[in-house]
């Protein structure tokens, strides 16, 4: 029967794909801040036959019969979640941290209320409120920014705006913010207007899971988050709160936002979230804000501006207009994707360039690190951007840029 033939001689083509998706991840140098490599456990479970079951609804109350075995994988994922961030609820089914938001707005929100969230050009997400998205087109939004002078979050600005637009929920939580929120004083800028507090972790996951980064977990009423970015879980998002809102939680993300879970990605994210309770999970996420500070500190040794001037994490934005006037964080992100270096294009606070287009790029080392890569490699790394950026169009930079590419990924490779 077709069904029992291997892939690659039921579907050569996707079999070819991903093979050579593979290789390219392991001929590359994968440094956006949002990827990462999972374990080999973490791919076994996802590709496992937990693929095709239904389960809608929660352990113990399914509508499917048959779900003995996939309430324990669900609910191994909400006790992992719940023992990694300390809070008294988990919901593990979102797809996505877009969805887990979702379901925070719907248990809390009716359309046109209102929420006051990190601008998308100043290190925002999307589904904080931008106008191309469900939040900015069911909600109404306000939007705080960095100081333009010294790229962090001014809080008393932020304390104003809040006065000024009383919001019903304020969200702290960033796609390209560099540096830790301060999710306490965020929190009294809420209480101070009677709105909720909503903290998007879903660049910090990983890092918070192991102690090396601030938690939200005392200071909002939910946490929000990927399951697949420093944290290196299954793919997809989950909520966090008090049992306070547990039930309305709950029934925003079934049946409010979605239907059943994929119970394939919930076991990809149960064997994450047990990796990260390990010494060794520790020892990674320390190694991963380390290699980030290594790479700003030769960034500015090279002459690059580094928004905020540096990082508290994993992930650093470059600013090129001062350093590189007439390069574009587009034609950046193809320099260096054609020598190995895969960055992604991103828009800086004061932008004027399109987000197509862009007059920056965000660069992370939570990919790098699981392939063991420390301090002194990162070195040789920042050395190798600066020089493609430096002199993009020269032919010998990247005939040599490209070898030490493949060096460096024939020493470190992803998978043995």
């Amino acid at each position: 029967m077709a069904f029992e033939q291997p892939l690659d001689r039921t579907a050569p083509s996707i079999s070819e794909a991903i093979d050579h998706e593979r290789g390219r991840q392991e001929s590359t140098l994968g440094m956006i801040a949002s990827e990462n490599h999972v374990s080999e456990s973490v791919l076994e479970a996802q590709g496992s036959v937990l693929t095709n079951k239904y389960a809608e609804g929660y352990p113990g109350g399914r509508y499917y019969g048959g779900c003995q075995h996939v309430d324990t994988v669900e609910e191994l994922a909400i006790e992992h979640a719940k023992d990694l961030f300390g809070m008294d609820h988990a919901n593990v089914q979102p797809h996505s941290g877009t969805q887990a938001n979702m379901g925070v707005y719907f248990s809390v929100l009716e359309p046109g209320d209102r929420i006051l969230s990190l601008s998308l050009s100043h290190g925002g997400h999307l589904s904080h409120g931008h106008d191309v998205n469900f939040s900015g087109q069911l909600y109404d939004v306000e939007q705080y920014e960095v100081d333009p002078e010294t790229g962090y979050i001014d809080y008393d600005a932020v304390a104003s705006h809040a006065l000024e637009v009383d919001p019903d929920i304020v969200v702290s939580g960033s796609s390209a913010y560099p540096r830790e929120f301060d999710y306490e004083r965020i929190n009294e800028i809420a209480d101070d207007v009677d709105a909720y507090h909503l903290a998007d972790i879903a660049h910090v996951t990983g890092l918070i899971a192991a102690g090396v980064h601030a938690s939200p977990a005392e200071h909002a009423d939910f946490v929000t988050g990927s399951t697949h970015k420093t944290i290196r879980a299954g793919r997809g998002g989950f909520i966090m709160c008090d049992t306070e809102h547990a039930d309305d939680i709950d029934s925003a993300i079934f049946p409010g936002a979605q239907g059943g879970p994929l119970m394939h990605n919930v076991a990809g994210k149960a064997v994450g979230f047990a990796e990260a309770q390990t010494s060794e999970f520790e020892s990674y996420a320390e190694q991963v804000v380390a290699n980030a500070t290594r790479l700003a500190e030769r960034f500015t040794e090279r002459g690059l501006a580094l928004v905020s001037g540096g990082t508290d994490k994993h992930l650093l934005l470059v600013d090129l207009r001062d350093s590189h006037p007439g390069l574009t964080g587009k034609q950046a992100e193809a320099a260096l994707n054609d020598v190995g270096i895969i960055v992604n294009k991103n828009t800086v606070p004061g932008e004027t360039r399109s987000p197509m287009v862009t007059s920056g790029i965000r660069v992370g080392t939570p990919a790098l690190t699981t392939r063991s890569f420390e301090e002194a490699e990162m070195g040789i790394v920042a050395d190798l951007i600066v020089d493609v950026l430096d002199t993009p169009d020269d032919d010998a930079v990247h005939d040599r840029v490209t070898s030490t590419v493949d060096d460096l990924c024939e020493e470190f490779p992803i998978y043995e």
